[in-house]
């Protein structure tokens, strides 16, 4: 073969295999964007963390979460760290502490899952955790009527180990190719039997993880780290696709969004005009088209942590979202105030007013 050929096949290989194009379906699994926050204490049942990884918990204990610096090599920079304060060692029937993944049907449709086409997936990832023996976890879809346990064992107590799972794809069942969830993906720290079943299958059920799950949250001493996890389509587990900062950014912004005040206060959020002398709208571009119409909420929405140009605010709140097939591009927020305004002149842009302000969009899965 000549040459110019090899280069011609070389790139037929790259353009047209598994690792042609855009790979990871997984937002953030490099765990890079925090814009919730980098430390969550006592975080709570079904509550985000780093961005897009929600974290569910039924049963006793109690868990901190945060973005970790701690690491399987220098390719990558940060991790999302369980750390367990308080201790759960008997596992009742609906106990159930997970992170999961909920990824938009948009970004899941090449799967075919429900029909004869259903594609091959691969899952791989870093995982670090106390505990040794079997973990688990789950492929489910936005129905959870269907899902799929996996197991992959943590041979070393605190040590980075590289896992992989290749799953042949469900020919069964509704997966949704729309806005709402396509596939959900789940990480099981503990499972009650509601929760569980045999690894290795399709079926029904609303299953977390596996029978033979250890309980990762049995004491206080133990952690478990995740990081560089990637899905992906074939068979085999490619080198992790790093995406850059940006780039995850304006990803994870189409769900969830914030403004947070500065140090010298009065952030911009949107600017607007005063409709009457106690009433003022905000006009919001937000960066990317965000899924759907997001609900706003922020640090108490009070007069002491948002104004409406040189008016003390009393409340926020949102109307007036542009929605379309496309998601929500644009939106506008109402600030209410005692009095002052100056009705239809540029009074009205909505500003935060101390440094713990902060005004947060979301439409998450």
């Amino acid at each position: 073969m000549t040459k110019a050929a090899e280069l011609a096949k070389m790139g037929e290989v790259l353009t047209n295999s598994q690792i042609g194009g855009r790979r990871n379906m997984v937002i953030n699994g490099a765990m890079l964007v925090a814009q919730r926050g980098t430390s969550f204490s006592s975080i709570a049942d079904n509550a985000y963390s780093l961005d897009r990884w929600l974290y569910y918990e039924n049963g006793d204990s109690v868990s901190d979460a945060s973005q970790s610096t701690d690491t399987p090599n220098n390719n990558f920079k940060n991790s999302l760290k369980l750390d367990v304060q308080t201790a759960d060692t008997s596992v009742a029937t609906g106990d159930l502490t997970c992170f999961l993944q909920k990824i938009e049907g948009l970004n899941t449709y090449q799967l075919g899952w429900g029909t004869s086409d259903a594609e091959t997936v691969t899952l791989s990832f870093w995982v670090k955790s106390t505990k040794t023996g079997i973990h688990s976890g789950a492929f489910k879809n936005s129905a959870q009527d269907r899902s799929y346990v996996f197991e992959y064992t943590v041979n070393a107590s605190n040590t980075w180990e590289y896992k992989t799972i290749t799953v042949a794809g469900d020919t069964s069942g509704t997966w949704l190719t729309t806005n709402g969830i396509g596939v959900q993906v789940t990480f099981a720290l503990m499972a009650g039997t509601v929760f569980t079943k045999t690894a290795g299958s399709w079926g029904a059920g609303n299953n977390y993880g596996s029978d033979n799950q250890v309980n990762v949250m049995d004491s206080a001493s133990n952690e478990w780290y995740i990081t560089g996890v990637q899905l992906e389509v074939g068979e085999v587990a490619t080198p992790f696709e790093h995406r850059s900062f940006g780039e995850e950014l304006r990803l994870a912004q189409r769900y969830h969004y914030r403004i947070n005040g500065k140090a010298s206060g009065n952030t911009t959020i949107g600017m607007g005009f005063s409709n009457v002398a106690t009433q003022s709208y905000s006009h919001i571009a937000l960066p990317v088209n965000m899924r759907t119409s997001p609900s706003v909420t922020g640090s108490g929405f009070t007069a002491s942590d948002f104004n409406s140009y040189t008016r003390t605010g009393t409340s926020l709140q949102i109307s007036g979202a542009e929605n379309s097939s496309q998601g929500c591009s644009r939106t506008n927020l109402i600030v209410n105030v005692s009095s002052g305004l100056t009705t239809l002149r540029p009074s009205g842009n909505a500003l935060t007013a101390s440094t713990s302000s902060f005004c947060a969009f979301d439409s998450e899965l």
